[in-house]
């Protein structure tokens, strides 16, 4: 039995509008930046289904569904509410696997409820909601190749790790723990019962290894980012500025509950933004 679901046309400039992003996206020359907005729309889009719950075939049939339509996009038959992205495929040549790694990630959540995996299954889920991403954009920012790939695969992880550890709290609430299986044991903790674990005394001790991991990482997107013309990678520096503050923030905040939320001032986002403009 096939399950029809119908999905929303929205435009990417609308969705985007809510990312911490926008500002950075929104400095692009005209072209680029709908491309990123069509890339972030896309994003949004297969993330809310695999957040907002409800019956698992129903998440699953409504992922394949963009599968399928990305195939068809490919195929030159883009449905109605992919043409605008479509576009973007076509003036930036992004590649369909990609887009189809991110669906991979999201279908990670969707067929298993992550909690406490190992390095390795964390750095793939990474690869694919993260860095794949970068891959896309990269393409649209004009990067050549080696380096592009090079700082979406840094960047992307330094990325995701730093809302792994910004949301502990608000993925515990689904019953969802990112931090990695060998960190918690590193820590003496045992459980990989979502709450329980956050709550445990040490847990500032299993998140260091992936506050590390996360600085590293931005470190070797630092290296990458000084070597590229400035005017090609302003807006990736953007994210990563902004990113490493909040990892900063994170640090010095602790871990011991009850963690407050930490979120980027829109002032400091928007000094981020004029001393990258002017750098």
């Amino acid at each position: 039995m096939t399950l029809a679901i119908a999905e929303p046309v929205e435009d990417g400039a609308a969705r985007a509008s809510g990312s911490s992003f926008y500002l950075a996206m929104r400095i692009l020359p005209t072209k680029q930046r709908q491309a990123m907005f069509e890339i972030y729309s896309f994003c949004r889009a297969v993330d809310d289904i695999a957040d907002n719950g409800g019956p698992r075939e129903v998440q699953i049939a409504r992922l394949q569904r963009w599968r399928d339509d990305l195939e068809a996009t490919y195929a030159g038959a883009p449905r109605q509410r992919l043409l605008a992205l479509a576009q973007a495929i076509e003036n930036f040549q992004l590649r369909c696997e990609d887009f189809m790694a991110v669906i991979d990630g999201m279908e990670m959540d969707v067929l298993s409820t992550i909690a406490a995996p190992d390095w390795a299954t964390l750095d793939l889920y990474c690869d694919r909601v993260a860095s794949a991403v970068g891959r896309l954009s990269v393409r649209v920012f004009g990067m050549d190749e080696e380096p592009g790939v090079a700082l979406a695969h840094h960047l992307g992880r330094a990325l995701q790790l730093t809302n792994i550890l910004r949301d502990i709290d608000e993925d515990a609430g689904v019953g969802r723990l990112y931090l990695p299986l060998e960190a918690l044991l590193g820590a003496g903790i045992t459980t990989r019962v979502p709450a329980e674990a956050i709550a445990h005394p040490a847990i500032g001790d299993a998140c260091a290894p992936v506050v590390a991991r996360a600085e590293r990482h931005f470190l070797e997107s630092e290296a990458i980012l000084a070597g590229s013309p400035r005017a090609v990678v302003r807006t990736p520096r953007i994210m990563a500025e902004a990113y490493r503050l909040i990892l900063s923030q994170l640090v010095a905040r602790g871990w011991e509950a009850p963690r407050a939320r930490v979120k980027l001032r829109r002032v400091s986002l928007v000094w981020i933004l004029l001393r990258c403009i002017v750098r």
